[in-house]
């Protein structure tokens, strides 16, 4: 867990907000290198057992590649890796992928994307949810992985009002202990103070009975287990569904950008707020998820953002699925 001393060394790229706004400054588009494409459909099905699970594309924003995105290694190496994989060497995609799994009459929404606070490119999610035949008022249950952003702003909009009206709202209990903590608010950055405004926006007039806090390691819905992967931030949670024997592993933002941080675990991305602590979870997820076979979705993983692991060199590959 992140002790006192990490959180006040953080890098302050991970929590920058735009002035006056409640935008992560890496949700904004780089003009200078053109506008991502979104993908038509938006939104992508498959069974895991008994469940359906549907990635629900929330945009992609598309900002510089500078010496500072990847903390720990040289940037004529990240390129080079990026080159080797046929992308971009000056500016990275990033793509922003909830996912909605329907159990029986349930329907639970796992992040919620930018919501209205994005920029032209983002807040696709309700969009592509009515694509794919259903409605907001239809998400009984909103589980959240850790409170950036880009994860978070989708819950209410612009007005205020809950965006799901008819959803709990279950938080992992470590991450709502963190940022709610009025002290670490006060001796924060900065540069951060923009990240702790934006979760108390979100979070601090919601009723007992909309907010859900959980541990880690508990069952938030029917066969979904939540799994403590503390190191992006301090109560970052994954969420493992197992249905008639088989698995899917939402890995949410364990790596961003997998042409990265999958193949090189150890490299350290700006938006980790204990870098030693993500890589040893990275490494620990990946190796799990690569030997179970499981199918996984990561919320920053090339869409559909559904697919495997698999081995390669020092760390791993993201196949997409087919």
């Amino acid at each position: 867990m992140m002790h006192r001393r990490n959180f006040l060394g953080a890098g302050l790229g991970l929590a920058a907000y735009a002035a006056g706004s409640f935008v992560p400054v890496w949700a904004q588009n780089a003009p200078s290198f053109g506008t991502p494409t979104l993908p038509t459909p938006g939104f992508r099905r498959t069974k895991i057992g008994d469940v359906e699970v549907i990635a629900l594309n929330d945009g992609i924003t598309r900002r510089p590649l500078g010496e500072e995105f990847v903390k720990n290694a040289p940037i004529a190496e990240v390129r080079a890796l990026l080159a080797s994989q046929g992308l971009a060497t000056d500016y990275i995609d990033v793509p922003y992928t909830p996912f909605l799994v329907i159990a029986g009459a349930r329907k639970m929404l796992i992040d919620t994307g930018l919501g209205e606070f994005g920029g032209p490119t983002t807040g696709k999610l309700l969009d592509n949810l009515r694509a794919a035949g259903l409605q907001a008022s239809d998400i009984d249950t909103v589980l959240i992985s850790h409170f950036h952003g880009d994860h978070i702003n989708g819950i209410r909009n612009k007005a205020g009002e809950l965006t799901f009206p008819k959803a709990k709202v279950m938080v992992p209990a470590a991450e709502y202990a963190f940022w709610m903590d009025d002290a670490r608010m006060a001796a924060a950055p900065a540069g951060m103070k923009g990240a702790f405004d934006n979760v108390r926006r979100t979070f601090s007039t919601m009723t007992a009975d909309t907010l859900v806090q959980f541990a880690a390691g508990a069952e938030v819905g029917p066969g979904i287990q939540s799994v403590a992967a503390y190191g992006h931030t301090p109560g970052h949670s994954l969420f493992e569904l197992t249905s008639a024997g088989q698995k899917f592993f939402y890995v949410a933002d364990l790596t961003n950008v997998p042409a990265l941080f999958a193949r090189n675990p150890d490299w350290a991305v700006t938006f980790d707020m204990d870098a030693e602590a993500a890589r040893k979870v990275r490494r620990d997820v990946f190796q799990r998820v690569t030997a179970s076979k499981a199918m996984v979705g990561g919320f920053h993983f090339p869409f559909p953002a559904f697919g495997r692991m698999a081995a390669a060199g020092n760390g791993y590959a993201f196949e997409p699925l087919a």
